[in-house]
């Protein structure tokens, strides 16, 4: 669609709807909706929508459907893989959700917090700690990423192990489909086995079938007791041991488990603001354990210590600090935070967020460093992530006497190198950042065509005008 289809009168209308205050229009509002934060997409729109209700963005919708206007919804615009991004034509509307920032209700007795989509993750979290509660979904972008983005994209972050990403830590939705009719699924119910599980498809969707407005999402208690340990360990195999040891000994409440290669860690000590080095020798490889009990702080530090007195004893482990107070707990896990930004004084990277079986991890870090330097003689891998979960961000950082744009332009031979050792070990190319613009030609070319297909029907159902999202995932 082009500049010539958004005419004034069509803007004036979708501004007559959230009213001029909210409506943006000049080219410096507009900016910080049309970059995205890793420099990749750049888009274009002539008008920026804020709405304020979801009968405000019922009528929107309504009105793009009728006028068939490219709605492209946006949360807080942390996602990686451009799923919020307009395109450059300049002919598509974003909607910003960020004006819908109510918590609703929180239910303490059922667990539930019932959000809208606009509201900042942490302000999720802090809501349920004043009632003695947890949220557990944790993210890096945690102080500006969206209710709404996060279960868009399905986010999965630090906690899955034990708690489930986002689609497991919600029990109901509210969604403004793109005819303007809202689907009101907002119950608190842990079992409800009456047809299809509707909220599901509009979870990870990414804007592409409606748009969520609102949320029932789980709280668990909160835990008495937290331990956090970063341990050195001699190899991905030793990694791979300890966290079976970990989850046999403490059960649920291993509640996370980081693997941290020894490039990414050096990294973090030379670029981390404010970090504070978690051991005094260095090792090939890092782990980041967390322990939490339900009964006390000192159950927890006895279950950790002892599961890192039997990796000592076993060889799995070199060497070990466990956090000694709260703020040594936080001091460790901004540490493990602050890995991605410590890549970028390194110069040019290609990212990967990748998940395969726990159990083949070691030989797909193996297999995928001997293709990828085959490829790129000299590439630097910075790989870590959330090994509890087979998750993975396997990063590769440039050569270091290679150019940026000339490392750049290999982003797709690297990427489809990369991804086949996924494939081949039975696991995923996007495991919590989506699919957006970056994957979606991948997906269509190396998904089951049925699954397309499906994918596909589901899209001229929910959204037969094409206007949600368009160029994103299918």
């Amino acid at each position: 669609m082009s500049d010539a289809s958004l005419d004034p009168a069509l803007l004036q209308r979708f501004t007559g709807i959230v009213g001029a205050r909210h409506a943006l229009t000049s080219l410096q509002d507009i900016a910080p909706y049309v970059s995205e934060p890793r420099g990749l997409w750049h888009g274009r729109t002539l008008l920026v929508l804020r709405p304020g209700s979801v009968d405000e963005v019922s009528r929107i919708l309504q009105l793009a459907t009728q006028t068939q206007t490219p709605i492209v919804p946006q949360g807080g615009n942390t996602g990686l893989v451009g799923g919020q991004m307009p395109d450059a034509s300049g002919g598509q509307v974003v909607l910003c959700m960020s004006r819908l920032n109510t918590i609703r209700e929180i239910d303490p007795l059922s667990n539930t917090i019932t959000a809208e989509a606009g509201v900042v993750l942490q302000n999720v979290q802090e809501a349920a700690e004043k009632v003695d509660r947890l949220f557990p979904l944790s993210l890096a972008s945690q102080g500006s990423c969206q209710l709404g983005g996060n279960l868009s994209s399905n986010a999965g972050g630090t906690n899955v192990l034990a708690y489930g990403n986002a689609r497991e830590l919600c029990l109901g939705l509210e969604v403004v489909l793109p005819t303007g009719e809202v689907f009101d699924d907002l119950r608190k119910l842990k079992k409800d086995n009456t047809g299809y599980d509707l909220k599901s498809l509009f979870i990870g969707a990414e804007g592409t079938l409606g748009v969520i407005t609102a949320a029932v999402l789980k709280l668990f208690p909160q835990p008495k007791g937290k331990k956090v340990a970063f341990a050195g360990l001699p190899s991905v195999q030793a990694a791979l041991g300890l966290f079976g040891l970990a989850s046999e000994q403490a059960g649920g409440s291993l509640t996370a488990f980081e693997l941290i290669g020894g490039r990414p860690y050096e990294f973090t000590l030379a670029h981390g603001a404010r970090v504070v080095r978690p051991l005094a020798s260095e090792w090939p490889w890092y782990a980041l354990m967390e322990i939490s009990s339900s009964r006390s702080l000192e159950d927890a530090g006895e279950l950790m210590e002892a599961v890192l007195e039997a990796a000592l004893e076993a060889g799995l482990a070199g060497d070990a600090v466990v956090s000694a107070s709260v703020a040594q707990a936080q001091a460790l896990w901004d540490f493990r935070e602050k890995m991605s930004e410590s890549q970028k004084p390194e110069g040019a990277s290609i990212k990967h967020d990748i998940s395969v079986p726990i159990a083949s991890i070691p030989a797909f870090i193996e297999q995928a460093e001997k293709e990828v330097k085959c490829l790129v003689p000299g590439a630097r891998l910075v790989c870590f992530g959330h090994m509890g979960d087979g998750n993975l961000h396997y990063n590769i950082s440039r050569p270091v006497d290679a150019e940026d744009a000339d490392f750049l332009a290999l982003y797709r031979p690297v990427n489809d190198v990369v991804h086949a050792v996924v494939r081949q070990f039975g696991g995923s190319i996007s495991a919590e950042h989506g699919i957006g613009q970056l994957k979606r030609t991948e997906l269509i070319a190396t998904a089951p065509p049925v699954a397309i297909d499906l994918m596909r029907r589901m899209k001229a159902v929910f959204d037969p005008a094409g206007i949600m999202n368009p160029g994103k995932v299918i």
